[in-house]
């Protein structure tokens, strides 16, 4: 993979699973790292987010390849919030020249049962948070002609399932704001692309409270239980995959030899695209 010595890269989420994985990889490749997570639980959320052990554990992996890193804890779907991240990473690191928008929370309900906080939460985390941190990074890469920026859409930004209406708004969402940026930030050297994975082995799909979803019929279902449902998602016979399938389009998209790869969306999920269009 292409070198990242001198980088400075921005990952949301990332105290644990993919976000961690990217972080990793990219300070191996030489990039110091800017790491946010909330580190906190969501009531609109069934299953329990990272925690700020999760975060400094994360940096500490970091830490360990002889890069830099930063930490905070924020909410990505504060604005204000945000703009104080870039601001302190540009002070301290002078610039950031990728940015990950990783952080998201999984909401499954039917819509008509969906409440308007866990509307309000997909949405929030998915779409606004993507959009705040696209927002506090523009103008930085603009200024410098230079960018990379990588989004986090979803298997589901392309087809609606049962139970998803909020995530699968927010995922779509996402490939709009993608492209429409990318076109905004392509006379500026930078680059906006999105990664759509399918079933990916981290704690938003391993949960008690999916799995009794998936099997309602079962009273304490486990792994070996849902399985075959969340292959049934895939079309390649496998239930999920690793964050560092995701980790290597985002190396490839991040790398400055990608200058001329943007608006794209890349699925990495096991052949579900080859059933839907676009």
């Amino acid at each position: 993979m292409e070198d990242f010595e001198g980088r400075v890269a921005l990952i949301t989420g990332g105290a644990r699973g993919q976000g961690r994985s990217h972080a990793v990889a990219l300070a191996e490749r030489g990039a110091d790292i800017v790491l946010c997570d909330r580190c906190e639980d969501s009531p609109a959320v069934n299953y329990p987010l990272a925690t700020a052990a999760d975060l400094d554990e994360t940096a500490e992996l970091v830490r360990a390849t002889g890069r830099r890193c930063i930490t905070a804890k924020v909410d990505t779907a504060d604005r204000a919030a945000m703009d104080a991240l870039v601001a302190e990473a540009e002070s301290e690191f002078g610039r950031i020249d990728v940015a990950v928008a990783n952080a998201g929370v999984s909401v499954a309900a039917p819509v008509q049962s969906l409440t308007q906080e866990q509307w309000s939460e997909a949405i929030g985390s998915n779409l606004t948070g993507v959009f705040n941190t696209v927002g506090a990074v523009a103008p930085g890469m603009i200024r410098r002609g230079y960018g990379r920026i990588v989004t986090l859409s979803s298997m589901l930004g392309r087809a609606g399932n049962t139970n998803m209406a909020a995530y699968a708004a927010s995922k779509w969402g996402v490939i709009g704001l993608t492209k429409s940026a990318a076109l905004d930030l392509a006379p500026h050297g930078t680059t906006v692309n999105a990664i759509a994975p399918g079933n990916i082995s981290t704690p938003m799909i391993h949960n008690d409270a999916l799995y009794r979803m998936m099997r309602p019929d079962l009273e304490m279902p486990g792994a070996q239980d849902v399985e075959p449902v969340f292959r049934s998602l895939h079309a390649q016979p496998v239930a999920w995959m690793d964050a560092a399938e995701i980790t290597r389009v985002v190396l490839f998209l991040a790398a400055e030899g990608s200058a001329h790869i943007s608006g794209i969306v890349l699925p990495v999920d096991a052949g579900s695209a080859a059933r839907v269009t676009g």
